[in-house]
């Protein structure tokens, strides 16, 4: 259950197949709770591990693998951090890519930080 002590930072990856990563400023302090994934499209031949870092520390249990076998456009993956999730004002929050699919997609990725 979500409470107003919560608050939502969205961010996407051009392309899930590929190694790369986006960031996001955190506007306010707070720890990560979830994080939620939407995939644009099927991809293919292998699995897409993606991570979560925060000022480049990587986050505890805030990584998923996006599944190649049977993917398709809305499949939803999520985490839920248990530590190293904590951020202030003004950190930046990372997620990557290991660019370990094939078949370029969109990935669309959505952090909660309760207050």
């Amino acid at each position: 259950m979500r409470t107003l002590n919560d608050y939502f930072l969205t961010v996407q990856l051009t392309d899930v197949s590929a190694a790369s990563s986006v960031s996001v400023v955190a506007p306010d302090d707070g720890n990560i709770i979830e994080i939620f994934s939407v995939l644009g499209g099927a991809i293919t031949v292998a699995n897409s591990a993606v991570i979560t870092k925060i000022n480049g520390t990587t986050v505890t249990g805030g990584g998923f693998t996006v599944t190649a076998s049977g993917s398709a456009a809305g499949d939803v993956d999520t985490a839920e951090p248990t530590a190293l999730n904590s951020v202030k004002e003004g950190d930046y929050i990372t997620i990557t890519s290991d660019g370990g699919s094939t078949t370029t997609q969109p990935i669309t990725v959505t952090l909660v930080i309760r207050r």
